[in-house]
């Protein structure tokens, strides 16, 4: 879908407010109807969105799920980017010019969706960097596109130890990157988790794409090397993303009668899958292990409800990437004023993305993808000052010194692979269905 055309078109600034103010309504609205989008997200570009000619600054885009299956994870985070292009707007911008920042473009938890979008992003509207996108099937497809393009895309969730792999070749050319660490570290920190609770026979089951399987293998290759037993390994218990039935893989991972499964999937296809499993009869007794990617205030009630009117998920318990980053505070302080909340999952991740984007835009002295790539590593890395606060950062980098920015999520310490590490927080559901972080949890294995 293209822009609408408009007789009066917006300064960057305007479009940063406007699309801000989209964002805030639709992501309240989200918080409160399960069904509800934030209205900038649903379709690939709003009107709000700065067509090429227009911008004279930096211009990024955003590729991140507003609908689909991980859209109950996407929607919240949305405000993230908009935030913090206000705020670098609000302190002169970046290499002496406002931000432009065009509205979200939906990639529908889609690899086809995806790369269409990252398409659009980089031929049509020609942004120098986008933050994106999260599910890592749809980054997969999207980075061929942005290198051909020099754009540079900074991922704030895609965690599929393959882009480890790939990028340790050298494949990326340098235009990848992103601020949440791989499934490596994650897949071991619930293994970790489930051998801490008493778990010695477990189980898996999947989505059946880069992020499933990743973290599949790792998690076998952690619960064993702890000394547990993986029931299904000879036969994995995989889904197709775009299923709609599920007994054959609820059966498959529930068959051999584990004492508990780790159900590596997204909010919709994963709510049906366990509920599926609770409505055959397998599921009782047994611990539910989840990840990051079913983590939404959604999701016990998409599972739904014993007979007795208690939440089938209650008990279940699951691992994310936490935030314990310098810039926490005043990200969360900022978060609060706007929405009267903590930040959402992965919020951080996404507006450390996007301040990395602007941040080696300005030490690069340059608007485009290929400068961005030029600095990334080093504002992420140093050599240089420590900062935390990312308008102090552009001022220091105007004047020629250099820095080493130190993140919400975390240090955002950026390797050649394009990887960060970091630390996990444990969540559980709670009688009433509510998620609560209960403690935290580290990948390292002994």
């Amino acid at each position: 879908m293209k822009p609408l055309a408009s007789a009066n078109p917006l300064k960057p600034a305007k479009v940063v407010s406007l699309a801000l103010a989209t964002l805030a309504i639709g992501f309240l609205a989200a918080s409160c109807q399960e069904a509800a989008a934030p209205p900038s997200a649903t379709s690939s570009a709003s009107p709000a969105g700065t067509p090429a000619s227009d911008a004279k600054g930096l211009k990024i885009g955003t590729l991140l799920p507003a609908t689909g299956d991980l859209a109950s994870v996407g929607q919240p985070m949305l405000a993230a980017v908009p935030l913090l292009v206000e705020t670098v707007n609000k302190c002169g911008g970046v290499n002496g010019a406002p931000v432009a920042l065009l509205s979200n473009t939906d990639d529908q938890t889609d690899p086809t969706a995806g790369a269409d979008g990252m398409t659009k992003l980089a031929e049509v509207d020609k942004v120098a960097g986008v933050v994106g996108s999260f599910g890592s099937s749809v980054s997969a497809a999207a980075i061929p596109i942005a290198i051909r393009n020099k754009v540079m895309l900074v991922s704030p969730g895609s965690t599929s130890p393959v882009f480890t792999e790939r990028g340790k070749k050298g494949e990326f050319q340098g235009y990848w990157a992103r601020t949440a660490p791989p499934d490596t570290y994650q897949a071991r920190a619930l293994a970790k988790l489930a051998y801490e609770k008493g778990i010695r026979r477990a189980a898996t089951v999947v989505i059946n794409n880069d992020y499933g399987r990743g973290f599949e293998k790792e998690f076998v290759q952690a619960f064993k090397k702890l000394g547990g037993t993986i029931t299904n390994e000879a036969k994995p218990a995989r889904y197709d993303p775009k299923a709609t039935t599920f007994a054959t893989e609820a059966q498959a991972a529930f068959g051999g009668k584990p004492q508990g499964v780790a159900a590596v999937a997204y909010a919709e296809t994963g709510a049906l899958l366990l509920k599926t499993a609770y409505e055959q009869g397998l599921s009782k007794g047994v611990q539910i292990l989840l990840t990051d990617g079913s983590k939404s205030d959604q999701f016990a009630t998409q599972v739904g409800k014993t007979s007795d009117g208690k939440f089938i998920l209650q008990g279940a318990v699951g691992t994310i990437p936490g935030a314990d980053g310098k810039a926490l505070d005043a990200l969360t302080k900022t978060w609060q004023a706007k929405f009267n909340q903590s930040p959402a999952a992965y919020a951080p991740q996404a507006w450390d993305a996007a301040a990395l984007l602007v941040l080696a835009a300005q030490a690069a002295k340059a608007n485009t993808g290929d400068a961005i790539k030029s600095k990334i590593l080093e504002v992420a890395n140093g050599p240089g000052k420590e900062v935390s606060d990312v308008c102090e950062g552009l001022k220091l980098l105007s004047q020629g010194e250099k820095i080493n920015y130190q993140g919400a999520s975390g240090n955002v310490d950026i390797d050649s692979s394009g990887d960060v590490s970091g630390v996990y927080d444990v969540w559980e559901v709670e009688p009433d269905g509510k998620l609560k972080t209960v403690s935290k949890v580290s990948p390292v294995i002994n």
